[in-house]
C-alpha cells in the first residue's frame, strides 16, 4: 500500500501524576492522519522493553505502518514526566537518553523514494541528539512537502539546529511563545504579524501556523493571514492539541480545501482533543463537524 505520509521522530510515554499516556508529537500527528484515512508510516526507535512493546502494539492498532520502527537493545523507550500547571498548560521533563535519540541513519529513506509521500513531518525535538539528527537529514532527501513542528523544550534545542530545520521546511507550525523566542534570536521586530512575515521572508516556507492556546490559531499562507478563534471546551488536558491542529490542517489542504477552511478544520480538531485525555484519544469524525 502506498505511503501517503511519513512521520519522523519521538514516540514516548507521558507520565502524568495519575496515569501514563502514549505520546510524542510525530505519533500524535500520525494517529490523527491515519484516522482521517491517510496511510501513514512512523520512522522512530523504541527500547526493547515493555514500554516499547506497548507502543508498537498501540501503533499497529492505530493502523500505522510500523515497518520502519527500530528497536534498541541498550537505550530505553522514551518517557516524559508531564504535569499540568494552574493555567492548564503542560510542563514537561523530557528524559535523556531515549531510544528515539538513536534513530539510525540507515537506508530507510530509500524505501520512500518510489512512494512519493505527500508530507514528511518532523519536529525539532527529535534532532536534539546527533544520531537522530543525521537520520533526519537522510530522510529529508525524499521528495515531499516538509512539515516542521517547532518544539522548543529547554534544554533540548539550539539556535543552530532550529535554523537548519527551518531552512528545510515547507510548512512550519509554531506556538506563540516559540515565535517570541525565534524573534529574539533573529532580531525580528514589530507585532506578531510582523514577526510572522519576517520569519516567512527569512526561510520562505509556503505556510506558517502559529497556535495561540485557548485563543485559537493563525495561518499565514500566500501572503494572507487567516485567524481562527478558540472554541469553548471543557479542557481535560492540552497534550497533543497542537499536533491535532496540524494534522487537521494538513488533511484538509491535502483534500483540496482552501487555507481558511483548512485552518478552521485543524482548529476544531485541536479543540476537540483538548477536551479529551492524551494526544491520541478516541473520537468520531462527526465530533469535528460539530465544532465547525
Amino acid at each position: 500500500m502506498k505511503t501517503e505520509i511519513v512521520c519522523f521522530g519521538e514516540v514516548l510515554w507521558d507520565i502524568l501524576p495519575d496515569k501514563e499516556l502514549p505520546g510524542g508529537a510525530p505519533m500524535n500527528v500520525a494517529y490523527h492522519l491515519q484516522k482521517m484515512g491517510h496511510t501513514t508510516a512512523m520512522v522512530t526507535r523504541v527500547g526493547q522493553d515493555a514500554y516499547g512493546e506497548q507502543l508498537l502494539q498501540l501503533m499497529r492498532g492505530y493502523g500505522l505502518n510500523t515497518a520502519y520502527i527500530q528497536q534498541d537493545e541498550l537505550v530505553p523507550t522514551g518517557k516524559v514526566l508531564a504535569t499540568i500547571t494552574p493555567s492548564q498548560e503542560m510542563a514537561y521533563d523530557i528524559l535523556f537518553p531515549a531510544a528515539w535519540d538513536f534513530i539510525a541513519a540507515d537506508l530507510t529513506w530509500e524505501a520512500f523514494l518510489d512512494a512519493h509521500p505527500a508530507y514528511i513531518i518532523f519536529g525539532s525535538l527529535s534532532s536534539r541528539h546527533a544520531v537522530s539528527r543525521e537520520a533526519l537529514k537522510a530522510m529529508l532527501r525524499v521528495p515531499a512537502l516538509r512539515v516542521l513542528d517547532v518544539n522548543l523544550r529547554p534544554p533540548h534545542f539550539s539556535m543552530e539546529q532550529v535554523d537548519w530545520l527551518l531552512q528545510h521546511a515547507d510548512i512550519v507550525k509554531i506556538n506563540e511563545h516559540e515565535l517570541v523566542e525565534l524573534s529574539r534570536w533573529f532580531s525580528f521586530s514589530g507585532d506578531m504579524e510582523a514577526c510572522i512575515e519576517q520569519l516567512q521572508e527569512k526561510y520562505l516556507p509556503r505556510a506558517i501556523i502559529v497556535t495561540l492556546g485557548a485563543a485559537g490559531a493563525v495561518l499565514y499562507e500566500d501572503g494572507v493571514f487567516h485567524y481562527e478563534k478558540g472554541h469553548v471546551v471543557q479542557v481535560v488536558d492540552t497534550i497533543g492539541s497542537g499536533d491535532a491542529l496540524l494534522a487537521g490542517y494538513l488533511h484538509a489542504r491535502h483534500q483540496g480545501s482552501e487555507p481558511a477552511a483548512a485552518i478552521r478544520f485543524g482548529n476544531a480538531l485541536g479543540a476537540l482533543v483538548a477536551g479529551k485525555s492524551g494526544g491520541c484519544p478516541q473520537y468520531e469524525l462527526k465530533e469535528i463537524d460539530a465544532l465547525l
